[in-house]
């Protein structure tokens, strides 16, 4: 049974966070709502900022619910600057039907486009290889030339960064010292 507020109304649970007193909202650009709560409003209106709330996504990316996987990838992605929040985003699986929805209902500006030594335009899940040594700062070694990063994943706000693992350890590699495979 749903908890009742102190009026007796029954109250309804955040689809994402599970948080009490929850309203409809949106999920744009189809005509599906979903609860939430206050904060997790806030969040998908003007942006998420890194906060321990979040960890909810861990959880909500995995519904059984398409609108709420939808709006779970959405707050992931407005939180790419947090390590966890792309390792989340890494290992969500959404069909490709609710990731054209998730997608869809982003704010698009301009594109930026990411392109290897060689003017060859990268996708994130390509392979690149490491055109000279590079040593990672703060980790204590040297990625080596010719070594392989798959499964790259690009900077969204910067064209000249992107993001794989080299060693076991996530790095940021400018896009100037690799090829694509």
């Amino acid at each position: 049974a749903r908890p009742k507020s102190q009026s007796g109304a029954f109250m309804t649970q955040c689809a994402l966070c599970s948080s009490p007193d929850a309203t409809a909202f949106e999920v744009a650009p189809r005509d599906v709502s979903v609860p939430v709560c206050d904060t997790c409003r806030e969040g998908l209106e003007h942006g998420p900022q890194d906060a321990p709330h979040w960890q909810c996504l861990n959880e909500a990316i995995w519904s059984t619910e398409p609108a709420v996987q939808v709006l779970a990838w959405r707050l992931l992605k407005g939180l790419s600057e947090a390590p966890w929040a792309r390792d989340v985003l890494d290992i969500a699986y959404l069909d490709e039907d609710t990731l054209s929805w998730a997608e869809a209902g982003l704010e698009t500006g301009d594109k930026i486009v990411h392109v290897d030594s060689n003017g060859t335009v990268l996708a994130s899940g390509d392979t690149v290889t490491l055109i000279k040594d590079l040593p990672v700062k703060g980790a204590g070694f040297t990625a080596k030339r010719g070594t392989a990063v798959r499964k790259i994943s690009l900077v969204e706000d910067n064209p000249r960064h992107l993001e794989g693992k080299v060693e076991g350890q996530r790095i940021v590699i400018l896009c100037e010292f690799v090829k694509k495979a």
